[in-house]
């Protein structure tokens, strides 16, 4: 009876550390791992809108990382070249320039003294429902601009392949006047008419990791 007790003792302790190491040992999805965006075959749009118009062009990622946990989008941070910023709709090199220019220029971006602005990921959550080929994640996180940082969220459509390969599309819809960029509004300018340039831009992504 004795012997029995004492073995029945042992497998309970052994069914302890059992269970124990079960709950520490890491699973797949719990494994986070960082993989680096491919700025050769990502790309950034950008239109902004006034009452007049519109106009667009292109920005390049300078640089970023994003941390994927098995199956999903966890994290990360993307850096802009604002100095790569075009104009794609203006045919006429010399108006292109000009508005180039100016959107560099400090009353706009001041790409001289701010040459970066980031978006740093700081949440991302499923889209329940969410159609095949259809936004399936809300993002969060924060963005800097002109050394001013500011939250924001978007919808996004998030894939991860074999191997932790993400691929990423969607629209950030900004408001420049909360970093500064108050050129053109009608939120602190008054009598602008046909000269007004609208409050919010947007940021059209489509993001591949290496």
């Amino acid at each position: 009876m004795k012997k029995i007790s004492i073995f029945a003792a042992l497998l309970a302790v052994l069914c302890f550390f059992g269970a124990e190491a079960q709950k520490t040992k890491p699973t797949i999805a719990a494994v986070k791992k960082a993989t680096t965006i491919d700025v050769a075959k990502s790309t950034v749009v950008w239109v902004g809108k006034k009452v007049t118009g519109e106009h667009t062009g292109n920005i390049s990622i300078k640089s970023g990382s994003l941390s994927v946990s098995g199956a999903s989008l966890v994290g990360g941070e993307v850096v802009i070249d604002m100095n790569t910023i075009t104009c794609t709709d203006l045919k006429d090199a010399e108006y292109s320039g000009k508005l180039v220019g100016h959107l560099k220029a400090d009353d706009f971006f001041g790409t001289e003294a701010n040459p970066t602005s980031t978006l740093k990921i700081t949440s991302v959550k499923p889209i329940k429902g969410a159609k095949l080929g259809a936004n399936n994640s809300t993002v969060g996180g924060t963005i800097t601009i002109k050394g001013v940082s500011q939250p924001v969220s978007f919808p996004a459509m998030v894939t991860v392949g074999k191997g932790g390969k993400l691929a990423a599309k969607g629209v950030i819809t900004v408001d420049r006047t909360k970093f500064g960029v108050k050129y053109g509004s009608k939120s602190f300018f008054e009598g602008l008419g046909d000269k007004t340039i609208y409050d919010d831009f947007t940021l059209s992504f489509d993001v591949v990791s290496q």
